[in-house]
């Protein structure tokens, strides 16, 4: 066919206006790109949060205090006289012996990724072993709370302090101090650490669904079953039962839990990691929860054993903070205060009527106040959970707590029997009858209170 030069010269006038168009275009697109990646500038790097550290810092000091001197009060007022010296150093000694394996390696099986995404599940891996890697730069959550990885180990190492310190009540007065040194050291390597992870560090609890603001699973149920074993396995104290075993210093037990009441706000509040409004609603149940398990317990005491005792009170006080532990980020202050009656009086029937019904020997009630404290808080918390007062809470439910409980006693009690029978083998548990008989002052540290 043959084209007209009248459309030929049009049509190539229009072919170079296109070209001219094209070119222009390219142009643009050349130009506007860079434009445009000027617009939108990378995201600056995490800084550190001055607000956030402070509380931090605080909290940390905070329940610090609550193994010494709070704890080594509490449990040495409530022992008889020859052995308020040893109860005491075992809070010390703990102290002391858990921060060396925390700083080693207990921090790292517990909060960093193991290599294994199988084993990730169940515990950490060695990338902070001996606190490798972490400098003063070194942002624990950037992004998110912004506050130095040395604080945020220094504050968890306070949990780590205080949860083996606690099962020292259930076998009070008849451990020998050799046997609590070497079993507290396997405890926290093979049994805190791993449940720690479980929950908080990315295990499989934590994608379960099972939620523990504070510590209720990892602090308190653990610490409660293992106290439980030990008793079981360590059997009574000499003259049980027909041997008067009352409190020497209530006075010195009132003091510890003033203490504990006190430190449980940074407890439960600090472990929100942040100043903010969260917090704030974790120190307010915190302090319902307390005071309701308090006046809860009084009361309960004083309809079945007609008399309100000092050392009831103080009971209900740390079971309430027990109790609301797990909860105290995810309810509101009405669900703090159901937590602090319902907790007030069932950790009396199973301190005061459960413990002498089943006839063992929990010396200072570190079951029947943190093992079941510790259960009704985590699953009231599943029951309670508040999506208002907290977004996490908005899939809680009591299933995932029940599932949660059950995982952390079955592996706490089996570990637990496990390493008794070892440090058993090793150095014996248990002091001479003759030993037990005198104090474990005299006996294990040879010095008394006068």
């Amino acid at each position: 066919m043959t084209i007209p030069s009248t459309l030929k010269t049009t049509g190539r006038a229009a072919a170079s206006l296109a070209l001219v168009a094209l070119s222009t275009v390219a142009a643009f697109a050349q130009t506007a790109a860079p434009a445009a990646t000027a617009a939108a500038p990378a995201a600056p790097a995490p800084v550190l949060d001055t607000g956030n550290t402070a509380w931090m810092l605080t909290s940390t000091a905070l329940v610090l205090m609550m193994t010494i001197p709070g704890l080594a009060l509490f449990y040495g007022g409530m022992v008889r006289k020859k052995n308020v010296l040893a109860t005491i150093m075992q809070s010390f000694a703990i102290t002391c012996l858990v921060t060396v394996l925390w700083f080693i390696i207990g921090y790292s099986l517990a909060f960093t990724t193991n290599d294994s995404a199988g084993l990730n599940q169940y515990i950490g891996g060695f990338s902070r072993f001996f606190h490798h890697g972490i400098t003063v730069s070194t942002l624990w959550l950037p992004g998110v709370s912004n506050i130095p990885e040395f604080v945020f180990s220094m504050f968890q190492m306070t949990f780590a302090i205080i949860t083996p310190a606690l099962i020292a009540g259930a076998f009070a007065e008849r451990m020998k101090f050799s046997a609590l040194l070497l079993f507290m050291a396997l405890w926290l390597v093979f049994v805190y650490a791993p449940i720690a992870h479980w929950v908080w560090g990315g295990g499989f609890l934590a994608t379960w669904g099972v939620i523990d603001f504070a510590g209720g699973t990892v602090v308190h149920i653990n610490a409660g079953v293992a106290g439980l074993v030990c008793a079981l396995v360590l059997g009574k104290r000499e003259g049980y039962g027909t041997t008067n075993m009352a409190p020497h210093n209530l006075v010195y037990s009132v003091i510890g839990a003033s203490l504990l009441w006190v430190g449980w706000f940074g407890f439960n509040a600090g472990s929100e990691l942040a100043a903010d409004g969260l917090a704030g609603a974790a120190m307010m149940n915190t302090q319902v929860a307390t005071a309701a398990a308090a006046l809860a317990w009084m009361f309960a005491e004083w309809i079945v054993a007609k008399k309100p005792s000092v050392l009831g009170i103080i009971s209900g006080a740390v079971a309430g903070l027990v109790a609301v532990t797990p909860a105290s980020g995810f309810v509101n202050p009405t669900g703090a205060f159901i937590i602090g009656i319902l907790a007030g009086v069932i950790c009396y029937l199973s301190a005061v009527k459960l413990k002498h019904a089943l006839g063992y020997d929990d010396s200072l009630d570190a079951f029947g106040v943190h093992g079941i404290g510790g259960i009704v808080g985590a699953l009231l918390t599943g029951a309670l959970a508040d999506p208002a007062i907290n977004a996490l809470g908005k899939d809680a439910s009591v299933g995932k707590q029940f599932y949660g409980i059950i995982f952390t006693i079955l592996w706490t009690a089996i570990a637990t029997f496990v390493i008794l029978y070892i440090v058993k083998a090793l150095v014996g548990l248990r002091p001479t009858t003759q030993e037990e008989v005198e104090g474990l002052d005299i006996s294990q540290h040879g010095e008394v209170v006068p």
